[in-house]
């Protein structure tokens, strides 16, 4: 399968993954690397949400694309998977409101709109209640626009095939578009088309900074996470409607949706309004299974099939869903961590 400039060797996609294995600096180490390479054979894979400032970091030990250590990193990265055949771009990330000073370093936490969150996040210091982000001014919203483009940048500096920008699961992009965190009385909030824009922007300057096939854009319409939410379906189809009409002109390398009912009719009406190619990904309620797969691909539900936890659990599990071959089970106790247990110690076939 060919999405832009990219070219896949086959239709399973490995989703963007938070693992947080690369210290305090954001710098990907060696056994990143290894995890990426281990998991080359997937016919694209999608870094971990890779945080375009300092700001807008959501998480200890998530990676960066800022420093330039942090760029050597993802070169090692880049250089392994590409070296084990694979196909790799990372998902530029600003995780806006969810995250908190002690994250970030002090630096202040922006969102669309000043409303707080309810809950708290995990930071350095310990648990903490998210803070009422700083609402970001029409002015410094170009400022933000540049740092996703320089990120973009720095991802294709180092040898990275491509990037997919993060405006799902109610981070900063996500953020805008919903009308429970985007409370803005300007140009970017009120109506669908006003809450589409920004990220429009965002995508359209990125495309042309590194080439529309070479980007692609994630979202998770209707997945009502970190309260961005999207309950009233009538809004939702409105909003991402505007959103995909917008971007359809880029011709972009790809759509990739999270959603519970990926042949149901809102992700089926965005795909052909959309015109290019998508993938999908069922969400975070059920692990997605080969036959859930097999069915979406032959029923030309999408052009790829996105896949998380199998992924995580099985570095080969093309061959194993080609041979239809037993699955290790994934272990959530290693999900996060700072270690190699339950990252790049998950058997092969051949050791199993």
């Amino acid at each position: 399968m060919n999405l832009g400039e990219l070219r896949l060797t086959n239709r399973l996609v490995m989703a963007p993954l938070t693992r947080t294995r690369s210290g305090r600096e954001g710098i990907p180490g060696p056994i990143v690397a290894e995890h990426y390479a281990q998991r080359a054979s997937l016919g694209l894979i999608v870094t971990e949400g890779t945080y375009p400032s300092h700001a807008g970091q959501g998480f200890p030990g998530q990676p960066g694309l800022v420093t330039p250590e942090q760029i050597e990193g993802w070169r090692a990265v880049a250089a392994g998977v590409h070296a084990a055949g694979g196909q790799i771009v990372a998902q530029v990330m600003h995780a806006g409101r969810v995250t908190h000073e002690s994250t970030t370093g002090g630096r202040e936490v922006v969102g669309p709109s000043a409303v707080a969150i309810v809950g708290q996040t995990h930071t350095y210091d310990g648990k903490q209640d998210y803070p009422v982000p700083h609402a970001l001014t029409t002015e410094e919203l170009s400022g933000v626009i540049a740092e996703f483009v320089q990120a973009s940048r720095n991802a294709i500096a180092a040898g990275l095939d491509g990037v997919e920008i993060h405006s799902a699961n109610g981070y900063l992009l996500h953020e805008f578009l919903s009308p429970a965190s985007n409370q803005r009385d300007d140009i970017y909030g009120g109506s669908p088309e006003n809450r589409a824009s920004f990220v429009i922007e965002v995508v359209t300057a990125v495309a042309a900074a590194i080439g529309a096939g070479r980007v692609g854009l994630r979202i998770s319409p209707e997945h009502n996470i970190q309260d961005a939410l999207e309950s009233e379906s009538v809004d939702v189809l409105a909003t991402y409607g505007a959103l995909v009409d917008g971007l359809a002109p880029l011709n972009l390398a790809y759509l990739s949706v999270l959603h519970a009912e990926p042949t149901g009719s809102l992700v089926q009406e965005l795909r052909a309004r959309f015109g290019g190619s998508v993938l999908v990904n069922s969400g975070f309620g059920a692990i997605t299974t080969r036959d859930e797969a097999i069915g979406i691909l032959d029923d030309e539900f999408a052009d790829g099939v996105v896949v998380g936890r199998a992924a995580i659990a099985n570095p080969d599990l093309v061959l194993r869903w080609t041979e239809d071959l037993p699955l290790n089970e994934p272990n959530p106790a290693t999900f996060y961590g700072d270690g190699p247990e339950g990252y790049i110690d998950y058997p092969f076939v051949d050791a199993a």
